[in-house]
């Protein structure tokens, strides 16, 4: 491990590309002394970005050029094909070329994730990676790991089984929890809820050495039952984008309602400093940064509309999962995994 933890960036990706991510990379640079950003796009753009906020390149925040941009509705399959100098793709390159530690993009996530694993190929034993990220929830960590979250609209029993040993191990890492508790999203805690896919994940998880704590519902999520939540990706984006839109909507309804007369407003004045503390906890940027887990490297996915605090804070998991070295771990208890159902 090198002094300076080495990040790539697709600056071209995303919603608003540099104009948000060389404010989030400026940003990032001042938090964390340790880390080297590479900004990976139009070298020409970014050095006007660069301009305008009164910053140059430096040996902690370099530049490397890409001459293709890889746009948000582009079929994966073609930006695979046809853009081999993206800077979604030159990013993911530096990593398997061991000139970065890690990748950040805001880019197409359907792109990026075949890209990612084209280029930097699954973990053995691992038929697919999957998308976790964290969501707020009840307790003393704070949150609640929880995958898949659209990489794989279909998933069998086996993948579901690899999701919950992959964000086990993540949670151990990025949480130093010893034996985080899996749970299993259904529709129903009893037995005999469930399509097929599941329960044969639950039989799976219950013979594992997971620390298995059976079905959870969706009001489960953000109680604080489940270290981590086991689902497909289907069923996981749904209850992903959900919660974005719940989470505006009371965010909308509590400004309505306190805007509407005289007295709601001095009401707001009293309410301002917990209405402050809770848009704090709940304020979907300090969750924005998603990992791409079972592949040989760390990527993270930024949301596409993401502003500079948000990407920052994607940058900032990229670090802690290099220092904590989340894909050597997963890598390992993989092996383990492995040699103990061959002797079974």
């Amino acid at each position: 491990m090198t002094s300076m933890y080495r990040i790539a960036l697709d600056a071209m990706g995303g919603d608003h590309g540099l104009t948000v991510i060389v404010p989030a990379a400026l940003r990032a640079l001042e938090d964390y002394p340790d880390i080297q950003l590479i900004l990976v796009g139009d070298t020409a753009q970014a050095e006007a970005i660069l301009k305008e906020h009164k910053a140059s390149s430096s040996d902690r925040l370099q530049l490397h050029h890409a001459s293709q941009v890889v746009g948000m509705d582009e079929s994966p399959s073609l930006a695979l094909k046809n853009k081999k100098d993206s800077s979604m793709r030159v990013a993911l390159n530096l990593v398997k070329e061991d000139q970065a530690d890690a990748a950040v993009s805001a880019g197409n996530t359907g792109a990026l994730m075949a890209t990612a694993r084209f280029v930097l190929k699954t973990l053995p034993g691992i038929d697919r990676p999957a998308i976790c990220t964290t969501l707020p929830a009840i307790g003393k960590e704070g949150h609640t790991h929880m995958l898949d979250l659209g990489a794989n609209v279909d998933s069998s029993a086996e993948h579901l089984y690899q999701f919950a040993l992959m964000g086990s191990e993540l949670s151990k890492a990025i949480d130093d929890i010893p034996n985080p508790k899996i749970g299993l999203l259904n529709i129903g805690q009893e037995a005999i809820k469930g399509n097929e896919q599941v329960k044969a994940a639950d039989s799976l998880l219950r013979a594992s050495p997971l620390h298995y704590i059976g079905y959870v519902e969706g009001d489960s999520i953000y109680a604080g039952e489940a270290d981590v939540i086991v689902c497909d990706g289907f069923v996981g984006n749904v209850a992903l984008k959900t919660s974005e839109g719940l989470a505006k909507r009371i965010s909308n309804q509590l400004k309505s309602e306190f805007k509407r007369n005289l007295f709601t407003k001095i009401a707001a004045l009293f309410s301002l400093p917990v209405l402050n503390r809770f848009r704090h906890a709940m304020d979907p940027r300090r969750y924005n940064g998603a990992s791409l887990v079972g592949l040989k490297g760390i990527v993270i996915k930024s949301h596409g509309g993401a502003d500079a605090l948000a990407f920052a804070n994607a940058i900032a998991i990229a670090r802690k999962e290099i220092i904590k070295q989340v894909p050597q771990r997963i890598d390992k208890q993989l092996a383990e995994w492995l040699l103990q159902r061959k002797s079974a």
